[in-house]
């Protein structure tokens, strides 16, 4: 029976992981692709030794000898970032070795180096864990989806982001104090920026985008807000307006342009994606052919995204056992089949919105506001001003009809200008309902 070796670079949470999972799993793996798949090289410059159950496996603190060692089949990154984890993938596919990996950030602004590269030398390369943790979406649209004309993508695609507008909805809490309890359960690193301020979700957006259109996005290209400024307040009204707050990535293809933005959104609480809670993921794809199909678990964690980096291993030993290296093209489309589609200027969105408006308590505040908005063609649908003025400052909560995004930056402006208005307005975009 052939011998698949794998080498690891990386023995953190998910290395660690994928290497549990390939060693528990291993006969089941064996009965499924007809060949035994095993461990046999780790590279991590903070170890000295490996734990009881890997005595067999080789720990070197030298990456050289998992990227160019001969006995190394397929090669799995798991240290993250770009450097140097794109110099060890590239090393390693210059020297015909097939690559598996995690790194969101990296395949979001260099898979198209990666790739081609890897086309030149006639590898593969695997990443479906970088993209929903245990969720095999990447897979889904690489073959599940292949008869389909991706019409839309939308998804919670941040587990930490997720729990902390779960908790502030749910308990009533602040940001910042869910934020600090989400990193002392291990949700959130030291550093959340990524998580909170929606890039984390933008990386992989880019990279389900570029999948589902067969055409190359960049990071700068999506427009990217985070869930730092929404307040209790702000839930507690979505409610009111029958809706929960969700940090979601959206894309909407439009044929001769995609749409691609990342911020809070307002979604209807009869909608699936308003249900998701906890850390979880979701991620709903719209297909011409099958309508709407929902992908849902576990976004990160130890196990769920070794199983997907598992997967992947298993997909190229396949391929490695049958003589089909490449039969699927990385990112679904063939690398000639790409094209050129211009991305929707975020001031061209049209969507309803919600409008936090903190003023002074004067006579003809709401008028004002109301003029200034009808001004610039935006209607309201509908006014709550519930709370009490403090020191005479009130918040007044709008929603407000589908409207140019331009046409709205231009009137809060305008809006947050006037002497009576106390703090900057927020503005969140509401999902319509045919999403």
């Amino acid at each position: 029976m052939r011998e698949i070796r794998v080498g690891l670079i990386g023995f953190g949470t998910v290395g660690s992981g994928t290497a549990e999972v390939l060693r528990v799993q291993a006969e089941r793996l064996q009965k499924k692709t007809g060949a035994t798949i095993r461990l046999h090289r780790v590279a991590d410059i903070s170890r000295d030794s490996l734990p009881p159950e890997f005595a067999g496996v080789e720990l070197t603190k030298d990456a050289n000898r998992v990227t160019t060692a001969a006995d190394i089949d397929i090669v799995v990154e798991l240290i993250g970032g770009i450097e140097p984890a794109k110099s060890f993938i590239l090393k390693a596919i210059a020297h015909g070795k097939h690559v598996v990996t995690a790194n969101k950030a990296l395949i979001s602004q260099h898979g198209r180096e990666i790739f081609e590269a890897a086309a030149a030398k006639n590898v593969e390369v695997g990443f479906e864990a970088s993209v929903g943790g245990g969720i095999p979406v990447i897979k889904a649209l690489k073959e599940g989806l292949v008869a389909n004309r991706i019409e839309s993508i939308l998804g919670i695609m941040n587990g930490t982001a997720n729990y902390i507008l779960n908790k502030m909805t749910d308990e009533g809490l602040e940001f910042a104090a869910v934020l600090k309890e989400a990193q002392a359960l291990g949700y959130a690193e030291a550093d959340p920026t990524y998580d909170v301020e929606g890039i984390d979700t933008a990386h992989k957006l880019v990279i389900l985008m570029s999948m589902a259109y067969g055409t190359h996005v960049r990071l700068d290209q999506v427009s990217t807000e985070g869930i730092s400024r929404i307040e209790p307040i702000d839930i507690e009204f979505a409610r009111e307006f029958g809706y929960r707050i969700k940090l979601l990535a959206i894309s909407h293809n439009h044929g001769d342009h995609i749409e691609a933005r990342v911020h809070p959104t307002m979604v209807p609480t009869g909608h699936l994606l308003a249900n998701i809670s906890g850390a979880f993921n979701a991620i709903q794809f719209t297909g011409d052919m099958v309508q709407d199909v929902l992908f849902y678990g576990p976004g990160a964690g130890k196990m769920p995204t070794g199983s997907a980096v598992a997967a992947d291993i298993v997909d190229i030993a396949r391929n490695l056992l049958h003589d089909s290296i490449n039969r699927v093209p990385s990112l679904g489309y063939l690398p000639a089949s790409f094209k050129e589609i211009s991305i929707t200027p975020l001031e061209k969105i049209r969507c309803p919105y919600y409008f936090r408006v903190t003023v002074k308590e004067k006579p003809g505040v709401l008028s004002t506001i109301s003029g200034i908005l009808g001004n610039h063609g935006i209607s309201i649908r509908s006014v709550l001003q519930k709370a009490r003025a403090r020191q005479g400052i009130v918040p007044v909560m709008m929603r407000a009809y589908e409207a140019e995004e331009a046409a709205v930056s231009r009137a809060l402006a305008e809006i947050d200008a006037l002497e009576v208005c106390a703090a900057p307005t927020v503005k969140i975009r509401i999902m319509d309902n045919d999403e």
